[in-house]
């Protein structure tokens, strides 16, 4: 099965050296906040609305260390994707740019 991150460019870039990838709200939440495919652009444009240089992680959860729990956290009805543990390099299949831009006419 394959699930998505999305991090900005940078913080993938300063985590993947050490073979691990693990976002800055880690050591506050205990898991790596994830989706499905049909629930990335949902999240972005709640989470990183108009943020520059982001990359969306697409993650083989089959080469996961961790179980992928599947829960809301927030109250609502639609479950999200989590990996209670850092996140293997070796997981993420590939990192694509990706951006949230206002619409204007």
């Amino acid at each position: 099965m394959l699930i998505y991150h999305i991090t900005t460019r940078q913080e993938w870039s300063s985590q993947k050296t050490n073979g691990f990838y693990t976002p800055t709200g880690y050591a506050k939440d205990g898991f790596i906040h994830c989706s499905t495919a049909a629930q990335v652009w949902t999240v972005a444009n709640r989470f990183y609305f108009d943020q520059p240089d982001l990359v969306v992680l697409e993650i083989d959860t089959a080469a996961l260390d961790s179980q992928v729990v599947f829960e809301n956290l927030e109250g609502g009805s639609e479950n999200f994707p989590h990996i209670y543990s850092k996140l293997p390099v070796s997981a993420v299949l590939k990192a694509v740019s990706f951006s949230i831009a206002p619409f204007s006419e």
